[in-house]
């Protein structure tokens, strides 16, 4: 086992984990916040647990997944946003507990939960089928174009994945003003996906077919 590799996935998990307690928990100002903690189990105990299957059988892979240092500047505002729409979009729902603004029913998060996890395995499936994916936008040495499974059907099933997760996150949480500052996930992953793209065409030898071949970027028949 690598040692460097394992203490780098334990701080970030560490920190990823008392950073979403803090932002849900202080706003609610109680942990009796129980939208909190289901949301906080189906987050971290499958991220800690497919860490540990890539800690064993694709090392390089959780290499790259906690590589998040981008080097083009329209990314890295990508990225700020991203992490500002998540900053709002907890403390909202916190606040949203504690003051009870707009109360949803019990069902509804714990059809969220059912959402986020079935999403979770599809983001798995993802990582199975794509090796070089990485979370910064790079073409890579020996990278071929990936087109089959959900590569076949849509060119970005991890952006797919990540836009059913962040959007399910808020029903989980219970809070409707929640889900709507995710909504601003959408324009925010288009302008990625815009940059990715070109980066890819000049880079990676086929990706133009590929394009031609595989029409809908995130959701089949729709975008």
């Amino acid at each position: 086992m690598d040692a460097k590799l394992f203490s780098q996935a334990i701080i970030k998990f560490l920190c990823g984990l008392l950073l979403v307690g803090a932002l849900l928990f202080l706003p609610a100002g109680t942990f009796g916040y129980w939208h909190a903690w289901l949301l906080i189990g189906i987050l971290f105990i499958p991220m800690f647990l497919a860490g540990l299957v890539m800690m064993k059988k694709s090392p390089d892979l959780l290499r790259k997944r906690l590589d998040a240092r981008e080097e083009q500047a329209d990314q890295k505002t990508v990225i700020a946003l991203s992490g500002l729409m998540f900053l709002v979009a907890f403390i909202a729902a916190g606040l949203n507990f504690r003051f009870g603004w707009i109360v949803l029913p019990d069902w509804v998060s714990y059809a969220g939960a059912v959402i986020f996890l079935l999403t979770y395995a599809l983001y798995g499936e993802v990582l199975r089928e794509n090796v070089w994916l990485s979370r910064t936008i790079e073409v890579q040495e020996n990278q071929e174009v990936i087109d089959t499974g959900l590569y076949g059907v849509v060119r970005h099933p991890m952006y797919m994945s990540t836009l059913l997760l962040f959007l399910s996150m808020p029903l989980v949480l219970g809070a409707v003003i929640s889900f709507v500052i995710m909504l601003a996930y959408i324009p925010i992953i288009a302008k990625r996906i815009r940059n990715e793209e070109l980066v890819l065409e000049e880079g990676l030898a086929g990706y133009a077919e590929y394009k031609k071949r595989v029409r809908y970027k995130v959701i089949p028949f729709v975008w």
